[in-house]
């Protein structure tokens, strides 16, 4: 079986040109927890510490309740078709973050009035690729 992967390496993903934001907020809380909310815990709680796949993946186990017995093989299935990348995510598109993949490809954000952000912007060794627009 295939194995698709969404993971960057030295990549940074800037925020989406037709973004309304001005910095990097963290999205509001609902009833049931947004993609966004549990993208921006998840990253921003842990920076470097998990990989695009492993965060798209927990939410999805998340969603539908799965167990850790269940992982193994979910994951398998969930990455057996290709998945949107985080350059679909509404931290990119949205919230204001930018999104950073270090040399092993664990990500960690940073909000675009930041000097971080800034500072991944003018890397020359990090590649730059926008997040996708929320308008065609």
């Amino acid at each position: 079986m295939k194995v698709h992967t969404t993971n960057y390496f030295d990549t940074f993903i800037e925020v989406a040109e037709d973004t309304k934001a001005k910095s990097g907020i963290k999205p509001p809380a609902k009833d049931r927890k947004t993609v966004a909310e549990m993208q921006y815990e998840l990253i921003a709680q842990n920076p470097y510490k998990y990989t695009s796949d492993d965060i798209l993946f927990q939410i999805f186990a998340d969603r539908n309740n799965l167990t850790k017995a269940e992982y193994k093989q979910a994951r398998e299935r969930f990455f057996s078709k290709g998945q949107a990348c985080l350059r679909t995510s509404p931290l990119a598109k949205t919230y204001g973050f930018g999104i950073h993949s270090n040399s092993v490809g664990k990500v960690a954000i940073f909000g675009m009035e930041t000097r971080e952000y800034q500072k991944h912007i003018d890397d020359p060794k990090t590649k730059k690729i926008k997040a996708v627009k929320s308008s065609r």
